[in-house]
């Protein structure tokens, strides 16, 4: 029978997987890499990978396997942090900027940012609101934009009293365009976005359509719209559905978003 002196047994018992418990991969702390016997502070980790600086300041990069470091002379298992899994979990406001935990809303500045209506106010809240407040910026609705040069002359824009304006429908030909054109001042910045209605700045796919439907000419956009897709609703409720649809700006088309972003910017310089 050779170097067997028993035939093998194939039903046998199953060697038990080895158990390793699981320790938190905080930073700073000091691990050994069991097959390559490396020894490191973490200083980076993701459930796959965990990076090390060893004693010379060099860094390096491991499989995180199960058991596959140690710690105190005991194999674990590195696992992700609780604190920092929480910290994750809250870095992004709905506009995607890095989130102030607990920081209060700072005292309005002189600077405004005027949109054409109350829909373009509570959409700019939703997704924007977190970081208006933080800057202490206002923001105001036209309630149309046929008086916009006389508002601006009223509003006295200067140096350190910024204007910002944000504009539906704002291509070359529209009426939008035509009144833009009529104020030309250092301290006002005018922007805006291709669609008729703030509405169409919400991707279409946060109601469940393909495509936002073409409205005759001189036909109430939003009614018309609400008729189209068999909603028998009143526009001001189906707005709130709409906006309750909204969780970021990835639900905003990215003009309206690049637009919005552009006058925080600039009245907040």
């Amino acid at each position: 029978m050779g170097i067997v002196s028993e035939p093998l047994d194939l039903n046998g018992p199953t060697r038990k997987r080895a158990e390793y418990p699981s320790r938190e991969a905080e930073l700073g702390l000091v691990v050994r890499h069991r097959s390559s016997f490396k020894v490191g502070t973490i200083i980076a980790f993701d459930p796959t990978w965990v990076t090390l600086r060893g004693a010379d300041g060099r860094e390096f990069k491991e499989r995180n396997d199960r058991g596959a470091f140690s710690h105190d002379g005991k194999s674990v298992t590195l696992v992700r942090p609780k604190a920092l899994a929480a910290e994750r979990r809250i870095e992004r406001t709905a506009s995607g900027s890095l989130a102030v935990p607990n920081a209060s809303a700072r005292v309005a500045r002189p600077s405004r940012i005027y949109v054409e209506g109350i829909h373009d106010a509570e959409l700019i809240e939703k997704v924007w609101g977190d970081d208006l407040r933080l800057e202490g910026l206002v923001i105001e609705p036209l309630h149309g934009a046929d008086e916009l040069a006389t508002i601006v002359r009223g509003f006295g824009p200067r140096p350190g009293r910024r204007l910002g304006v944000l504009l539906d429908h704002l291509i070359e030909g529209s009426k939008e365009a035509r009144i833009a054109a009529e104020i030309n001042h250092p301290d006002v910045l005018i922007t805006g976005h291709r669609f008729v209605d703030v509405w169409q700045c919400i991707r279409p796919s946060v109601i469940g359509v393909q495509a936002w439907p073409e409205i005759e000419r001189g036909v109430d956009w939003k009614t018309g719209v609400c008729a189209a897709l068999g909603i028998d609703e009143e526009p001001g409720v189906v707005w709130k559905r709409l906006l309750a649809g909204v969780s970021g700006y990835t639900d905003l088309e990215a003009s309206f978003v690049g637009a919005v972003e552009q006058l925080i910017d600039w009245t907040t310089a």
